[in-house]
């Protein structure tokens, strides 16, 4: 069990941990609507100051570094480059790889783009051997897809673009995927 100083701990305190509308609102399977807290996504949060727990914000203040948040704005802010007419996750793109999707798909371009951009959630972290749930995935999923439209709508603001992030009748979490492409 953590414990932090309580000067840090009266800094930080606060008990609302509700992750506001955004990626973590929506309906569950059933249509119901349903809130999710940092509380159920980070369940070492409840572990806490002897067990009375800490906010994510007061967590990341006491664990969180900058070059893991500088790590973290390449996935959620990511940089972009346009390549024969064709918009790519920089950090995705590669020549030889491109030409053989256009092969493949014999060169239409909405094709090349979902397939070389597309992201699977569970490969975010290929290392990490957790509990991953549904909720997390969920979550994490609905948030690149917001910030992926922001920061494209920001770098190609004459373009339209979609942003798939497919959530019905998924059964198997490896199978939760993001990608985008232009519409063309």
């Amino acid at each position: 069990m953590r414990i932090i100083p309580s000067w840090i701990r009266d800094f930080i305190s606060g008990t609302d941990d509700h992750v506001p509308e955004g990626p973590a609102a929506g309906a569950d399977r059933g249509g119901e609507p349903r809130s999710i807290t940092a509380n159920d996504l980070i369940p070492e949060l409840k572990q806490w100051n002897n067990g009375e727990g800490i906010t994510a914000d007061g967590w990341i203040a006491c664990v969180g570094d900058y070059e893991h948040l500088i790590g973290y704005a390449q996935l959620l802010w990511p940089d972009f480059l346009e390549h024969d007419g064709c918009t790519f996750l920089a950090a995705n793109f590669d020549e030889k790889y491109y030409r053989n999707w256009m092969k493949t798909c014999k060169r239409n371009r909405k094709s090349v783009e979902m397939v070389v951009n597309h992201q699977h959630i569970v490969d975010i972290f290929p290392n990490v051997q957790s509990d991953l749930t549904e909720d997390v995935i969920l979550y994490i999923g609905r948030l690149l897809k917001q910030t992926w439209a922001a920061k494209l709508k920001q770098d190609f603001p004459s373009k339209n673009f979609s942003i798939s992030f497919p959530e019905d009748d998924i059964t198997d979490l490896t199978d939760y995927e993001i990608t985008f492409f232009e519409d063309r």
